[in-house]
């Protein structure tokens, strides 16, 4: 993993395996917080409030902000843009600031953000103020398809400041679900406070984790995707899926009353859109998600981010699988859906239905 991001020390750097990417993203949270921790007690000055600035993060964050007694600066998103820029971030950062965490491929619109003008923008910000940053990666989606579809685009250990990177085996790692990764750039980086050093199964074991067991079956599975696939596996199955992902846009756009906002180029192989005139619309896009699972997909509708709040947008996500058959089949279902609304919806769903995870 240290050598898929391009580490310096990839033979001898630290990472740990977890149960998903919110374990590992939280793991990569502590260890930010005990460097600026050690880092401001060494200087005798107050650690007790620590902030982590952060874009429209994955829950995973909100929840590490919360227990782990950090406050969350959440910088909102412009008009017109579908992640934070880089000029967002000096205003949000200050000498109690443990970490910035940009998104390799967002939740909400699927792009990425753009990690190595941000480190250059923390650069900058050292070199006016005198405060070193660091960079964690929420690369949960983009660790598994940058390495692959997008070799040339710099945004991992490639950067002094990328301290950390967190990614999921289970999203665009082809794992069964339940696995996570987190790697350090350097093993300095992880303090070594956070690892515990466990005898009692025999032999020395170092642990750090949140919990300790869990199933090896995904671990196993990893490896055997790695070596069985390789980079040219990888690339011809993300590549494929990008390539539905473009095709799926333009014959979304080409219905007349949506605004592509991504397309699925530089990012997730996906997109998302909104109504071009909500106000004029016949239906709302909640109706049509819901409409659109009678016939078997599955579509989500939601508010956008802080900063473009009054927003909603609609989000289709293609995966390892999915066709160029099945997207025009969805195409298909959509136009007819819409049809449908066009000439009985009335505004009635506001809200999303869909299922509950509790």
């Amino acid at each position: 993993m240290a050598d898929l991001w391009n580490s310096p020390e990839s033979a001898t750097t630290i990472g740990c395996s977890t149960t998903g990417s919110s374990e590992a993203a939280m793991l990569g949270g502590l260890a930010l917080k005990w460097k600026w921790r050690l880092k401001r007690q060494a200087e005798g000055k107050p650690a007790d409030k620590p902030n982590l600035v952060t874009g429209p993060v994955q829950i995973c964050w909100d929840k590490f902000c919360r227990y782990f007694d950090v406050k969350q600066r959440q910088i909102p998103v412009k008009k017109n843009e579908v992640g934070i820029t880089a000029d967002q971030i000096a205003d949000f950062c200050d000498e109690n600031t443990i970490g910035v965490v940009p998104t390799q491929g967002l939740t909400y619109t699927l792009a990425y953000e753009p990690v190595k003008e941000i480190c250059e923008a923390l650069d900058r910000l050292q070199q006016d103020k005198g405060l070193d940053i660091p960079v964690h990666v929420d690369a949960a989606s983009g660790g598994f398809l940058c390495p692959f579809i997008d070799p040339d685009l710099v945004w991992d250990f490639r950067l002094p400041r990328v301290k950390s990177i967190n990614a999921s085996g289970h999203k665009f790692g082809l794992s069964p679900l339940g696995v996570g990764w987190v790697v350090w750039q350097h093993a300095a980086d992880l303090p070594e406070e956070l690892i515990f050093n466990v005898d009692y199964l025999g032999g020395n074991m170092p642990t750090f984790a949140l919990n300790f067991s869990r199933p090896g079956g995904q671990i196993i599975a990893q490896n055997y995707n790695f070596l069985r696939l390789g980079r040219e596996g990888y690339f011809s199955i993300y590549n494929n899926c990008r390539e539905v992902a473009r095709a799926l846009s333009k014959r979304i756009e080409a219905m007349g009353i949506f605004t592509i906002l991504y397309d699925g180029s530089n990012g997730i192989p996906g997109l998302c859109y909104t109504l071009q005139d909500e106000a004029a619309s016949p239906f709302t896009l909640y109706e049509l998600s819901d409409h659109i699972r009678m016939r078997g997909w599955q579509i989500a509708s939601y508010k956008m981010p802080l900063g473009r709040e009054t927003e909603t947008i609609q989000r289709i996500m293609i995966r390892n699988g999915t066709g160029m058959d099945m997207a025009m089949m969805l195409a298909d279902d959509l136009e007819r859906s819409i049809a449908y609304l066009n000439k009985h919806g009335s505004k009635a769903s506001t809200t999303s239905t869909a299922f509950a995870h509790l």
